[in-house]
């Protein structure tokens, strides 16, 4: 599964030239920039913040900060590696700010399911059981790497930690998730794109 886009060559040239309108001032331009990317930014802070209203706001957050920056741009990295290396300190900044209370959201949010008996569809519910007990870095990239697939040196400069620390931490990460597939369930080995 991927929200990337398929023809990523000539996206990129289009990209690139909105990019540049952009920063010469015409700001009208940004929301074609959103309309590319706002469905990927609003999955991957949705699996990050874990509700829809949080990832909805720190979606609209994140376009803010990135018009705000946006002469801060150049290719050295994709736009879209950008915009993530946002998301993922805007995220960063919104769990840490809510930490303590984490736990308890999530115990009074199983219980008001529970209670109100509504169904949750089966791999939006896989995905949070996998993400729940993982730590913010390896929920990270996981969703970077297998849902996004973005490469290991994308990935690197989004987090800003090396592309050989990354490879690293993906690996045990699916070691750890491929074994407790097989102590307990059976859904996690399907998720991961394989490494290189």
């Amino acid at each position: 599964m991927t929200t990337r886009e398929p023809s990523k060559e000539r996206a990129d040239i289009d990209i690139q030239s909105i990019v540049e309108q952009v920063q010469s001032g015409d700001t009208h331009d940004y929301a074609e920039i959103i309309r590319c990317f706002q469905k990927q930014i609003y999955i991957y802070c949705y699996y990050m913040l874990g509700t829809k209203e949080e990832a909805e706001d720190a979606s609209q957050d994140i376009f803010i900060k990135g018009l705000e920056n946006i002469h801060k741009f150049s290719y050295t990295v994709s736009l879209s590696a950008w915009l993530y290396k946002i998301a993922h300190h805007h995220c960063i900044d919104v769990i840490k700010a809510k930490n303590r209370g984490y736990k308890f959201w999530l115990s009074v949010k199983r219980e008001q399911v529970e209670q109100t008996q509504a169904p949750i569809p089966e791999y939006d519910e896989m995905v949070h059981r996998l993400l729940e007990n993982l730590h913010v870095d390896e929920k990270r990239i996981l969703l970077l790497r297998s849902i996004e697939e973005y490469s290991f040196e994308e990935i690197s400069e989004i987090m800003d930690m090396k592309p050989a620390t990354i490879r690293k931490k993906y690996e045990r990460l699916r070691k750890k998730l491929i074994k407790e597939n097989k102590l307990g369930g059976g859904f996690y080995e399907h998720s991961f794109k394989a490494e290189g």
